[in-house]
């Protein structure tokens, strides 16, 4: 079974190739080192947030997109949300997910 890193990596190098990107071209648009796309690319390293948000921004997808899941493109208010919910504390992520998961069992979809 492939988990979550495997399909990081995977799903990263797929999305760079079919974009007709090098390392060194992906590299160039994030501002990153060449080798830490490679290391990315070989589940060497895993990428901080801050250089998810520059991989999904350089590829044109949503960080979701990334590892296999949901839509190409991100809402711009869910990045918002999402660089908004790194600059808590952890504490306050806490709290937010818990708030979240109650307006889910409120509201489930269908």
């Amino acid at each position: 079974m492939t988990n979550e890193k495997d399909r990081f990596r995977e799903h990263l190098q797929h999305i760079r190739q079919t974009k007709g990107l090098s390392q060194g071209d992906l590299a160039k648009r994030t501002g990153l080192k060449p080798a830490a796309i490679s290391h990315f690319e070989t589940g060497q390293r895993k990428p901080s947030f801050d250089n998810l948000i520059k991989l999904a921004d350089a590829l044109g997808v949503s960080m979701d997109f990334l590892f296999g899941g949901g839509s190409e493109h991100a809402s711009t208010a869910s990045r918002k949300l999402l660089r908004d919910f790194e600059k808590l504390s952890p504490r306050d992520q806490d709290v937010v997910q818990e708030m979240i998961q109650v307006l889910l069992s409120r509201n489930p979809r269908q």
